[in-house]
């Protein structure tokens, strides 16, 4: 039984069944928009131009793109760059097995993608903590544990951690700024639940 199958998606979630939506995704700059979008609501294509470091024709390229499969909308007023715009859906969710051949190897690029952005936003994490205050460097981190697990009892653990998540109202925060507090800055929360290998496979 898949993750989708067994509950609902967390709200706004969006689930990826398409080949060609999920290889639109699969663009370390589009990742990067939608991120840019989610820490500061809406933004024009001016904007990401200056935050991403990417020109504008490029940033209106992969804008258009985005929109094109249904990850951005128009925030509304603006026009040209100066449009803004904003995610159309809080995330995605989507399986790299079942799948026909085309859609798994679309799902397993995008896996690919988005694991090796974490790991740069880990190392740089990493590189720059010193510069952090101690408030932050005593709660900041990581934890590896090891587990003995069945396919459903790791998919109950998933589960478990999206329904911290919502039920703390913290999600609700990426969809209302004002909501933050002064002091809330934003946090990567990555989990990974992956099978381990034989000893010495």
């Amino acid at each position: 039984m898949s993750w989708e199958e067994d509950r609902k998606l967390p709200p706004g979630f969006r689930k990826l069944t398409d080949p060609r939506t999920m290889r639109a995704l699969a663009h370390p700059t589009r990742l990067s928009l939608l991120e840019l979008m989610a820490r500061e609501g809406s933004v024009t294509v001016t904007r990401a131009s200056e935050a991403l470091g990417e020109s504008t024709a490029s940033c209106s390229y992969h804008v258009r793109q985005l929109a094109k499969y249904g990850f951005v909308e128009p925030a509304g007023g603006g026009q040209g760059r100066e449009r803004p715009w904003r995610r159309a859906t809080r995330g995605q969710s989507y399986e790299e097995a079942g799948g026909d051949p085309a859609t798994s190897a679309a799902a397993e690029t995008l896996t690919s993608i988005i694991v090796e952005r974490h790991m740069r936003t880990v190392m740089h994490w990493l590189e720059s903590r010193r510069r952090d205050p101690d408030e932050w460097r005593r709660v900041a981190g990581f934890s590896d544990l090891m587990l003995y697990l069945t396919p459903g009892e790791l998919a109950d653990l998933d589960r478990r951690i999206f329904d911290v998540v919502e039920e703390t109202g913290y999600a609700d925060r990426l969809d209302d700024p004002s909501a933050r507090p002064d002091d809330a800055r934003a946090v990567s929360l990555i989990v990974f639940g992956i099978p381990l290998p034989p000893p010495g496979a």
